[in-house]
Protein backbone atom coordinates (compact mmCIF):
# COMPACT_ATOMS: atom_id res chain seq x y z
CA UNK A 1 0.00 0.00 0.00
CA UNK A 2 3.07 2.09 -0.48
CA UNK A 3 3.22 5.78 0.17
CA UNK A 4 -0.42 6.26 1.18
CA UNK A 5 0.40 4.98 4.69
CA UNK A 6 -2.56 2.61 4.87
CA UNK A 7 -5.23 5.21 4.18
CA UNK A 8 -8.82 3.89 4.32
CA UNK A 9 -9.71 4.14 0.62
CA UNK A 10 -6.61 2.36 -0.76
CA UNK A 11 -6.97 -0.28 1.96
CA UNK A 12 -10.60 -0.88 0.95
CA UNK A 13 -9.70 -0.99 -2.76
CA UNK A 14 -6.93 -3.50 -2.00
CA UNK A 15 -9.54 -5.61 -0.21
CA UNK A 16 -11.82 -5.37 -3.23
CA UNK A 17 -9.02 -6.67 -5.45
CA UNK A 18 -8.41 -9.54 -3.03
CA UNK A 19 -12.15 -10.28 -2.91
CA UNK A 20 -12.43 -10.39 -6.70
CA UNK A 21 -9.46 -12.79 -6.87
CA UNK A 22 -11.17 -15.01 -4.29
CA UNK A 23 -14.44 -14.89 -6.24
CA UNK A 24 -12.60 -15.82 -9.45
CA UNK A 25 -10.95 -18.76 -7.69
CA UNK A 26 -14.31 -19.90 -6.32
CA UNK A 27 -15.89 -19.74 -9.78
CA UNK A 28 -12.97 -21.64 -11.33
CA UNK A 29 -13.15 -24.28 -8.63
CA UNK A 30 -16.90 -24.68 -9.11
CA UNK A 31 -16.53 -25.06 -12.88
CA UNK A 32 -13.79 -27.66 -12.48
CA UNK A 33 -15.81 -29.65 -9.96
CA UNK A 34 -18.87 -29.47 -12.22
CA UNK A 35 -16.77 -30.66 -15.17
CA UNK A 36 -15.39 -33.60 -13.20
CA UNK A 37 -18.74 -34.50 -11.66
CA UNK A 38 -20.03 -34.55 -8.09
CA UNK A 39 -18.60 -38.03 -7.43
CA UNK A 40 -15.08 -37.22 -8.65
CA UNK A 41 -11.95 -37.26 -6.55
CA UNK A 42 -11.66 -33.51 -7.04
CA UNK A 43 -15.15 -32.92 -5.63
CA UNK A 44 -14.30 -35.13 -2.66
CA UNK A 45 -11.02 -33.28 -2.14
CA UNK A 46 -12.62 -29.84 -2.30
CA UNK A 47 -15.39 -30.87 0.05
CA UNK A 48 -17.27 -27.95 1.57
CA UNK A 49 -14.34 -25.56 0.96
CA UNK A 50 -14.22 -24.04 4.43
CA UNK A 51 -11.04 -22.08 3.70
CA UNK A 52 -12.53 -20.54 0.57
CA UNK A 53 -15.76 -19.51 2.28
CA UNK A 54 -13.84 -18.13 5.25
CA UNK A 55 -11.62 -16.11 2.91
CA UNK A 56 -14.61 -14.59 1.12
CA UNK A 57 -16.29 -13.71 4.41
CA UNK A 58 -13.16 -12.09 5.86
CA UNK A 59 -12.55 -10.05 2.71
CA UNK A 60 -16.16 -8.87 2.67
CA UNK A 61 -15.88 -7.85 6.31
CA UNK A 62 -12.51 -6.13 5.84
CA UNK A 63 -13.62 -3.79 3.06
CA UNK A 64 -16.11 -1.69 5.08
CA UNK A 65 -13.93 -2.03 8.19
CA UNK A 66 -11.19 -0.13 6.34
CA UNK A 67 -13.25 3.01 6.90
CA UNK A 68 -13.59 2.27 10.62
CA UNK A 69 -9.97 1.32 11.28
CA UNK A 70 -7.63 0.32 8.47
CA UNK A 71 -5.48 -1.75 10.81
CA UNK A 72 -8.40 -4.13 11.38
CA UNK A 73 -8.69 -4.63 7.63
CA UNK A 74 -4.96 -5.16 7.30
CA UNK A 75 -5.08 -7.75 10.09
CA UNK A 76 -7.90 -9.59 8.30
CA UNK A 77 -5.93 -9.60 5.04
CA UNK A 78 -2.93 -11.06 6.85
CA UNK A 79 -5.16 -13.62 8.59
CA UNK A 80 -6.46 -14.88 5.25
CA UNK A 81 -2.91 -15.14 3.91
CA UNK A 82 -1.85 -17.12 6.99
CA UNK A 83 -4.83 -19.45 6.63
CA UNK A 84 -3.74 -20.27 3.08
CA UNK A 85 -0.09 -20.64 4.11
CA UNK A 86 -1.02 -23.72 6.12
CA UNK A 87 -0.82 -26.63 3.67
CA UNK A 88 -4.16 -28.12 2.69
CA UNK A 89 -3.65 -31.85 2.19
CA UNK A 90 -7.18 -32.50 0.86
CA UNK A 91 -6.32 -32.70 -2.82
CA UNK A 92 -3.01 -34.55 -2.39
CA UNK A 93 -4.53 -37.16 -0.10
CA UNK A 94 -7.39 -37.80 -2.54
CA UNK A 95 -5.05 -38.05 -5.51
CA UNK A 96 -2.88 -40.62 -3.73
CA UNK A 97 -5.90 -42.90 -3.20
Amino acid sequence: MGENHFAPLPTAVYGLVLLMAAVAFTILQSVLVAEQGPDSRLAAAVGDDTKGKLSLALYMAAIPLAFVNEWISDALYVAVALVWLVPDPRIESKLKE
